[in-house]
Formats: structure tokens, C-alpha cells, sequence
């Protein structure tokens, strides 16, 4: 199953086109966000459904497929050659951090570049479908809607600023979390642990790896933050980014104004983020 927001309406995907949810099921929401505390009524509605025409759509009409979570974490270092050229040790547990709901955008996005220096980091996103709290790895995949394309945007200077690291504010500023462009369920991924992603900017590769290579799984990261506190349905985690980042490179690469950044995962599509300077 794939659902897209498509001009703030929660639609399902098909080889024709949308399918609107609300206007199809006669019952669940329009609202993408508030699709997820339905998740297993979509599903059950999604198994039978019979009858709907499908509609054509544009892709600058879609958003993030979880516009307003609750909670959006993220996990630093944790893939072993992105920590290897960050000059950090392989950690024992992940690293955990928050990207704010308002940097939340959609794949099609237009952003405004703050002062200092902008990087980019190509993520697999997983959206929770189900409350989880204190659960096994063994089980996590069963708590997840499914799985989206993101990238966690960060002003480098404000990030690391002493005396303390200012991650959360660095990471936050409007548009600094482009995701999409559909959320696609786990079933429909031939290994769901094996995801091929990364990014081109202004059509140079700059990022690509596979999830397999994630120092901490998609269950090991959900059991690891569902055992400090409770993950609501809705909630988005970015599960870390490869290595290739702009700060690690020789000389430095940083986002300009003008710059195009195409960031793709296998199985999810592809988004386009354009970007501009801040008046």
C-alpha cells in the first residue's frame, strides 16, 4: 500500500492515479496526520476496497506524507563509513536527537537558506502506525506504517556552536525536513531492511549506500527510543544518513542559493528540493 498527501488529503496510490480515502471509505479521515490513529481500519479498508476511480495528480501537489507528528526523532552516526569520516567511534547505542515538526515540509519544496552553512543528509524515514512502548526489537516492524524518503537539513555552524551543541535548532529551521513523496508500506519492499538511497546535487552524486549498512536496524532503533518513552502513532523517526555528507568532504560542499537537491530511495521515489537565500 502507498498513500501520498496530495494537497493536504490522504490518498492512496494505484497504477492509475489517487484514490481519495475519505471520499472512497465513507469513513476514515482526509487529514494524512490523523490517518495514522486509523491505521489498521485503513488497512482492512484498503484489502476489500472495490469500485473507486482513480484520479491523474501532479507532483507539485503533494506534502509530507506525516505533516504534523507528535514527535520526530533522528539517530546520528549510524552508518559505519558516515561516522568513520565524521572522525567518531562506531557508538553502542544510537544516538538520538530531535528535529522540531515545524521543519517539517513536502518533496517538492522550495527552502530558504538561513546564514552559515547548510548541509544535506539523505535518510530512510519510518512513520509509526501503532503505539509503541517498551517493545522488542522482535516485534517493532509491527508498530510502523511504513516507510518514507527524507532529508535532515542542518545549518552546521548553529549545530555545533560552543559551548554546547545546539543539534535540535540547527536541524530545525523551516523546510529542514523534506519528506516524501509516498509512504509505502513494508510489504512492499523485497528485503524492508535493504534499501538503496542517496542524493544528487545539481546532478552530482553525492550520497548513495543501503540501508543494510546501518550500524542499528529499523527494530533495534524503535525497541531502543520505545524503552524510555512511548512512540505515538504518527510519530517519525530518520534512521541516519550514509556517508558523502557535505561536511566531510575536501574542500567542503555546502547548499547555495540555486542549488537543486534530488534525494531518492528504492521502492519510495524521488524528491526535488530547490533553494534559495533568505532575504
Amino acid at each position: 500500500m502507498r498513500i501520498v498527501n496530495a494537497a493536504g488529503r490522504a490518498c492512496l496510490v494505484t497504477g492509475d492515479g489517487l484514490i481519495d480515502i475519505e471520499s472512497a471509505s465513507g469513513s476514515l479521515p482526509s487529514d494524512p496526520q490523523c490517518l495514522y490513529g486509523h491505521w489498521d481500519d485503513l488497512r482492512d479498508w484498503a484489502a476489500e476496497r472495490t469500485g473507486s476511480v482513480p484520479r491523474p495528480y501532479r507532483a507539485e501537489v503533494l506534502g509530507s506524507p506525516a505533516p504534523r507528528p507528535r514527535q520526530v526523532f533522528a539517530i546520528g552516526l549510524n552508518y559505519r563509513e558516515h561516522a568513520a569520516e565524521s572522525g567518531m567511534d562506531v557508538p553502542e547505542t544510537p544516538v538520538v536527537f530531535t528535529k522540531f515538526p515545524a521543519s517539517i515540509t513536502g518533496p517538492a519544496a522550495l527552502v530558504n537558506l538561513p546564514r552559515g552553512s547548510v548541509d544535506f543528509e539523505t535518510e530512510l524515514v519510518v512513520v509509526l502506525g501503532r503505539e509503541a512502548y517498551q517493545v522488542p526489537a522482535s516485534r517493532a516492524w509491527d508498530h510502523v506504517a511504513g516507510l518514507t524518503l527524507g532529508q535532515d537539513l542542518s545549518e552546521r555552524e548553529l549545530q555545533l556552536k560552543p559551548p554546547a551543541p545546539q543539534f535540535n535548532l540547527g536541524k530545525s529551521y523551516p523546510g529542514f525536513a523534506p519528506m516524501g513523496p509516498e509512504l509505502v508500506t513494508p510489504d512492499e519492499f523485497p528485503d524492508r531492511d535493504d534499501i538503496g538511497l542517496g542524493c544528487h546535487l545539481n546532478g552530482e552524486q553525492m550520497q548513495k549506500s543501503r540501508t543494510s549498512d546501518m550500524i542499528f536496524s529499523v527494530g533495534e532503533i524503535i525497541a531502543y527510543l520505545s524503552s524510555i518513552l512511548p512512540l505515538y502513532a504518527g510519530d517519525v523517526v530518520f534512521t541516519g544518513t550514509p556517508a558523502g555528507i557535505g561536511m566531510a568532504r575536501r574542500p567542503a560542499r555546502f547548499l547555495s542559493a540555486g542549488d537543486e537537491l534530488v534525494t531518492f530511495a528504492e521502492g519510495i521515489g524521488s524528491m526535488r528540493t530547490r533553494f534559495i537565500s533568505l532575504p
